[in-house]
């Protein structure tokens, strides 16, 4: 058994990236994304220009933009990941920035058309000013007019669907156990994950910031983004209370 036992510093080690990858990025998840990309350009309402990923992860996102036409720089701290992202682009013939660098730390003041954090990548720093931080970075990486989208955890949603336990099988690699708690007057939600496959057991705890649509607009206010528009699907839903998640187009 391989555990991972602190939820404040799993995303920083590489042996767990290595470990579950397959379970979190399947193969097949790319061929969903293609669509997701599509609806992220039209949500932003950015057709060309040049596109931050921020926790690119293996270029799910990052690809089908590029191969959209558009310059995309992908982020990420996890060299695991950034190889996976140049070896799925090389595959797919298209040209990617690949940059190695923490969320909290990455600027390139005003580079970006669109700047992208999907997939509930966002919220898992212990320290609200950390998150804060982040969305900050992003603002000043962007242009004037700039859109960003963000995906998050949201408590409307979350309260509706939650389970303390959930379990799923991914084909091919193996089966995810979940088990879930709500901490600090739901602000915050632990996870702990238990991946099976091939007779090992990987354990990893994390714990994420919960956010309602108000709480997400007004931290993206704070970190000086003039407009947002909040969505519960990429496919341009309102949120409300059938939201599939917490979605925020916010610009610049």
């Amino acid at each position: 058994m391989i555990t991972f036992p602190d939820p404040t510093g799993w995303h920083e080690d590489e042996t767990f990236w290595d470990a579950v990858s397959p379970f979190i990025f399947p193969p097949g998840s790319f061929v969903d994304e293609e669509r997701t990309a599509a609806q992220i350009l039209a949500l932003a309402g950015v057709e060309r220009g040049a596109v931050l990923d921020l926790c690119c992860g293996p270029g799910r996102h990052s690809i089908p933009l590029a191969l959209r036409g558009l310059a995309v720089t992908g982020v990420d701290r996890s060299p695991v990941l950034l190889r996976q992202a140049q070896e799925n682009a090389e595959e797919k013939g298209v040209q990617i920035e690949l940059v190695r660098s923490d969320m909290r730390r990455f600027v390139r003041p005003a580079a970006f058309d669109l700047a992208l954090n999907v997939s509930i990548s966002f919220g898992y720093f212990e320290d609200p000013a950390e998150n804060l931080a982040v969305l900050a970075n992003v603002q000043e990486s962007l242009r004037p007019g700039g859109a960003f989208v963000l995906e998050v955890s949201g408590k409307e949603v979350e309260a509706r669907r939650f389970h303390n336990t959930g379990s799923w099988e991914v084909p091919g690699h193996g089966i995810v156990v979940q088990r879930r708690r709500i901490l600090d007057d739901w602000d915050r939600m632990e996870m702990e994950w238990i991946f099976l496959a091939d007779g090992a057991t990987h354990l990893l705890k994390t714990c994420h910031w919960l956010y309602s649509g108000h709480e997400l607009r007004s931290l993206l206010a704070t970190a000086g983004f003039r407009q947002t528009t909040l969505y519960g699907s990429f496919a341009g839903d309102p949120y409300g209370a059938e939201a599939d998640s917490l979605i925020a187009v916010a610009v610049k």
